[in-house]
């Protein structure tokens, strides 16, 4: 050991360290600064927020050299990600601010203190609309009054985001007073309010129906997709469809059934096929201590999955499952899958289980692609 390194304490080497890390704090801000030029700059030239192929190179790159200095590439790639998904946030907000579609507009959000509404309450208010919020419930940001019914109703948009319980009754109450601007719900599912939705249609108000496929916490669009519900008028249609347009989000516009008919998959199966795995370790009899001590990467994975499933609101997800038209045909396809799996285990039959397998694998190959061209 040399005289030098013999005289090197630990708390010199903690306060290199911390010096370190206010280095790489101080980069990482003047890092978010370029992000905010960047955008400007795509603002001005008009090109996309989000190339996935320089993100691509960049990756690449930054692989390459952390290997060449000794450091793990899967440790820089997963580096480098958060400080891609930081940047195309800032991006992404400063382009929704500059764009000001709500300039001298109003929006009405019913509902407007829930998580749901309050990101609505955000969106529009970042837009540059000035924002009223009807809900008894005290909190909400902007302009609170406690019930719709006082509001004027002249508002460019009224965007409902109650409890699915009693969004159909103010959909027909609307319908009876005829509001002049968009209207529109962010339920997830659209069966219960299917007669609200109609009646504003002949009742002759601009009535479309959204349904953002992501949570209230969600701050990049990103690879999120918004779903928009063609009620037939084609006006409502673009002007919601308007409010998103200079985010990343993907929309995808769908009829009224095939919505609920895609969501018994996409919510109702995912779901159910998670509380079933909750359920199925809860009654085990194993406590969740030692299975954590012996799990896989597969069964870690799919209980972080389950973990959030079962952090979520019991009372939505009961509805999400119940009030589907469509419920039971997902619930039915997941009974199925599990007895022929059941089967071809119980009955040691070989060729079905293999069968299942590659069916499956088949099946997602072209969901596996899509993700491979955006990474």
């Amino acid at each position: 050991m040399t005289p030098e390194a013999e005289t090197v304490t630990l708390d010199d080497l903690r306060r290199r360290l911390s010096e370190l890390d206010r280095q790489l704090i101080a980069l990482v801000a003047e890092r978010k600064a370029m992000s905010e030029e960047v955008a400007r700059v795509k603002r001005a030239t008009g090109r996309p927020t989000r190339d996935y192929e320089r993100e691509r190179e960049v990756i690449l790159g930054v692989r390459a050299a952390a290997s060449e200095r000794g450091v793990s590439p899967a440790l820089a790639e997963q580096l480098l990600r958060l400080l891609i998904r930081s940047s195309l946030t800032t991006q992404e907000q400063a382009s929704v601010i500059a764009r000001g579609a709500g300039t001298g507009r109003r929006a009405l959000v019913i509902g407007g203190a829930g998580k749901m509404g309050g990101w609505f309450v955000s969106f529009l208010a970042s837009q540059g609309f000035t924002v009223e919020v009807a809900d008894p419930a005290p909190g909400a940001a902007g302009t609170h009054v406690a019930d719709w019914r006082s509001t004027d109703l002249k508002h460019d948009y009224i965007v409902l985001a109650t409890p699915l319980g009693m969004t159909d009754a103010i959909l027909r109450d609307l319908a009876l007073r005829r509001p002049p601007g968009v209207i529109f719900d962010v339920g997830s599912l659209k069966s219960p309010l299917r007669a609200g939705l109609l009646a504003l249609k002949s009742h002759g108000c601009q009535v479309t129906s959204v349904h953002p496929m992501f949570g209230p916490d969600t701050e990049l669009l990103s690879g999120r997709h918004v779903l928009f519900v063609d009620l037939g008028n084609a006006a409502a249609l673009a002007a919601a469809r308007e409010l998103f347009a200079s985010t990343m989000a993907e929309q995808v516009v769908l009829s009224l059934d095939d919505h609920d008919r895609l969501i018994a998959y996409v919510l109702g199966l995912s779901h159910a096929l998670n509380i079933a795995f909750f359920t199925a370790l809860a009654d085990s009899g194993e406590a969740a201590p030692r299975l954590a001590r012996m799990s896989s990467t597969t069964f870690d994975a799919q209980l972080d999955v389950a973990s959030q499933v079962a952090g979520e609101s019991p009372e939505l997800y009961y509805e999400i499952q119940s009030l589907n038209d469509y419920g039971a045909e997902s619930l039915e396809a997941l009974s199925k899958a599990v007895e022929r799996l059941r089967a071809s285990v119980l009955s040691q039959d070989h060729t079905a289980f293999v069968a299942l397998m590659r069916r499956g694998r088949d099946y997602l190959a072209d969901r596996r692609s899509l993700a491979e061209r955006r990474t």
